[in-house]
């Protein structure tokens, strides 16, 4: 195993969670968030945490923030309990039995496998997959509306393929896991099978926690949370991310939510664009963008490729839903 900074390691494991729903990003994780949630047992923090890999650049870019030659970022060495105290106010006073995080960054985070594996509590961990070049597509658009692409889905693969393609690299992240943590405190749900059977694929992980299944109000089931709106136009939205990015938008993704180190600068001109782009290029519930057919046969190959190792890894028959 691999060891962790022991500032990393909790002196109060009883305030840990006992879950962590670990990604993959775009795979169902809200939903299966939003089920679990309502079991009268369970308890998970309504936003995204991130605690294990905060300070991880690659994955938070946007939790690191520079403003007349000084960076605000989270680094826990810094002040230790402090972070800490933080976490586990998250769970602190709570009654439920069951205590759960959701974040959706940690399977693609070596940083957080480390963290996590290090506790001397036993967490269990959740990770979602879906077809790949179907999660990344999904992840595109996501970050478009999000203001976060500036391109075509061909040339952001072109160009930034680092930025949509990473977090579907299953086999190498999951390697990661279960080097350190034993396999049966790690539970795989293949997205489709979600989709296909909500039930039967909550019962299980129902199993896997430990829970009764029962609690779980029937009308939870074929919930579907995170309902994305699209931008009336893409033209324009790429225009106004554009021009957002070259106005060195302040503003511009996000931060640690109420963490020690939170920041919040707001930048007028900024705020203007979004504000009058809104107005009009509005958010509507529309037909869900397609990927282009040549684009779909590209990524299935390569990804065919570079997961032909996942059945192997998870002891799960998982690529046959994606592949031919």
């Amino acid at each position: 195993m691999e060891i962790a900074d022991k500032n990393w390691i909790a002196t109060s494991p009883k305030l840990l969670p006992d879950f962590i729903i670990g990604g993959a990003m775009k795979c169902g994780t809200t939903t299966l968030h939003d089920i679990l949630n309502a079991h009268p047992d369970v308890f998970i923090p309504p936003r995204e945490i991130h605690f294990f890999d905060m300070d991880n650049i690659l994955q938070h870019p946007d939790f690191n923030n520079h403003k007349s030659d000084e960076w605000i970022c989270q680094f826990l060495h810094q002040e230790p309990q402090k972070f800490w105290e933080w976490y586990t106010s998250h769970y602190s006073g709570r009654t439920e039995s069951v205590l759960g995080e959701d974040s959706t960054t940690y399977l693609a985070s070596p940083t957080a496998a480390r963290r996590i594996a290090a506790q001397e509590k036993d967490i269990k961990l959740i990770f979602l997959l879906r077809n790949p070049t179907e999660r990344a597509f999904s992840q595109y658009i996501h970050d478009l509306r999000k203001g976060r692409m500036t391109h075509s889905f061909e040339d952001t693969l072109r160009f930034h393929p680092h930025t949509v393609l990473a977090r579907s690299m299953y086999s190498s992240q999951l390697i990661k896991y279960y080097r350190q943590i034993p396999m049966h405190r790690i539970h795989i749900i293949v997205f489709e099978e979600f989709i296909k059977n909500q039930e039967n694929t909550i019962r299980e992980v129902c199993d896997f926690l430990e829970i009764d299944f029962s609690k779980i109000p029937t009308e939870r089931f074929e919930t579907h949370s995170n309902l994305a709106k699209m931008p009336w136009s893409t033209t324009l939205q790429y225009l106004k991310n554009r021009l957002v990015r070259n106005m060195g938008n302040k503003n511009y993704g996000s931060y640690l939510p109420n963490s020690p180190n939170t920041f919040k600068f707001k930048d007028i001109p900024s705020a203007l664009v979004h504000y009058v782009h809104t107005g009009i290029n509005p958010p509507l519930f529309s037909t869900k963008p397609t990927m282009k057919e040549p684009t779909k046969e590209f990524l299935n190959n390569y990804f065919k490729t570079h997961l032909h190792n996942l059945d192997a890894i998870t002891g799960k028959d998982i690529l046959q839903h994606w592949f031919d």
